[in-house]
C-alpha cells in the first residue's frame, strides 16, 4: 500500500484546536487518550519543507493512532514560507512559542511535563531537533527563549537534521535557502542558530528513523548527524528502515510503524 493516503484522507477529528498565539497559524491540535492520570506527551511537528503548501492536517492520522497507543499529542501548526512573518526567524518562534505553551495547557489537561517527546516528519524533524537544542544557543538570543521546554527525548522521521546540508543538496528547490534568505555564505548566523547539526551536542536523547529508499531527504543525513552526535557525547541512534521511502515513517499503516512507536516509547 502507498502511504500517500495520508496527503489525501482526512484524520480523525482531534480532541480540541487550541491557540497558542495571536496569528492564524498559532495553533495546534490536542488529542488525548482514554483515561485519567496525567498522560505522556508527544509535541508532533509536520513536514513539507516549512512552505504554506503543506499543513498539520496529514500528520493527524500519526497523532490519532499514538494517542490510540496511550500518548497524548499536540500537533503544531505554524507560519511557514508564503505566510506573512514566514521563514527565518517566524516559523522558528512559532514552533518554541508552541512547544512551550505545553504549560499552559497543562493547566487544564492531564499532560504529564516530566514525559515529552519532540517528534517531526522530514522538515518538521529539523524543527523537532532544533526545538530539543535551543537551549544550546547563548542566553539573550531570542530564538531561545527565556525557559526552554526540554523533551525527554526526540524522534526525527526522515528529519533534514542539517540544514547547511540540504543548501549544498538544493532540497526541494532549494527549500533551505527560502527558509533561511540566502546562502550559508550570505547568512551564516542564520544557519549556525538554526541548524540542529550546528548545535550538536543536543544533551538530549535521539532517535532517528529514516528510509533506506528515500529520495526526498537521504537517509545518510540522519546517519551522518547520528555518528557526528555520538561522537560529540550525545546519546543518539539511527534506525535505517530497509525498502522505505519518504512518507513510510508517518503511515500508521505502513510495516514500519510499530517502529515509530518503540522509539517515541524508548525515550519515556
Amino acid at each position: 500500500m502507498s502511504s500517500q493516503w495520508i496527503l489525501e484522507e482526512a484524520p480523525a477529528a482531534p480532541d480540541a484546536r487550541i491557540a497558542y498565539g495571536p496569528g492564524p497559524h498559532h495553533f495546534g491540535e490536542l488529542r488525548l487518550p482514554p483515561g485519567k492520570g496525567r498522560h505522556p506527551v508527544v509535541v508532533a511537528i509536520h513536514g513539507g519543507f516549512w512552505r504554506a503548501k503543506y499543513d498539520l492536517a496529514h500528520l493527524g492520522h500519526l497523532c490519532a493512532a499514538l494517542t490510540a497507543s496511550g500518548f497524548a499529542t499536540w500537533n503544531l501548526e505554524f507560519r511557514r514560507i508564503g505566510h506573512e512573518g514566514g521563514g527565518y526567524p517566524g516559523t522558528l518562534e512559532d514552533v518554541a512559542l508552541g512547544a512551550d505553551f505545553l504549560r499552559t495547557l497543562a493547566d487544564s489537561h492531564p499532560l504529564d511535563l516530566s514525559r515529552v517527546v519532540f517528534l517531526g516528519h522530514s522538515a518538521g524533524g529539523h524543527l523537532a531537533l532544533w526545538l530539543g537544542a535551543r537551549h544550546r544557543l547563548p542566553p539573550g538570543v531570542s530564538l531561545r527563549g527565556q525557559d526552554p521546554l526540554r523533551p525527554r527525548g526526540i524522534v526525527s522521521l526522515a528529519g533534514v537534521a542539517d540544514v547547511t546540508r540540504a543548501y549544498e543538496l538544493g532540497l526541494s528547490d532549494n527549500a533551505a535557502e527560502a527558509l533561511l534568505g540566502g546562502s550559508p555564505l550570505e547568512v551564516p548566523l542564520r544557519y549556525q542558530r538554526s541548524s540542529p547539526a550546528a548545535l550538536q551536542p543536543l544533551g538530549v536523547p535521539q532517535v532517528l528513523l529514516h528510509g533506506s529508499e528515500d529520495d526526498t531527504v537521504p537517509v545518510a543525513m540522519s546517519a551522518d548527524f547520528s555518528a557526528r552526535g555520538r561522537a560529540h557525547g550525545d546519546e543518539v541512534r539511527c534506525v535505517v528502515l530497509p525498502g522505505a521511502g519518504h512518507f513510510e515513517v508517518v503511515d500508521p499503516r505502513s510495516r514500519e510503524w510499530p517502529q515509530v512507536v518503540e522509539a517515541v516509547r524508548s525515550l519515556l
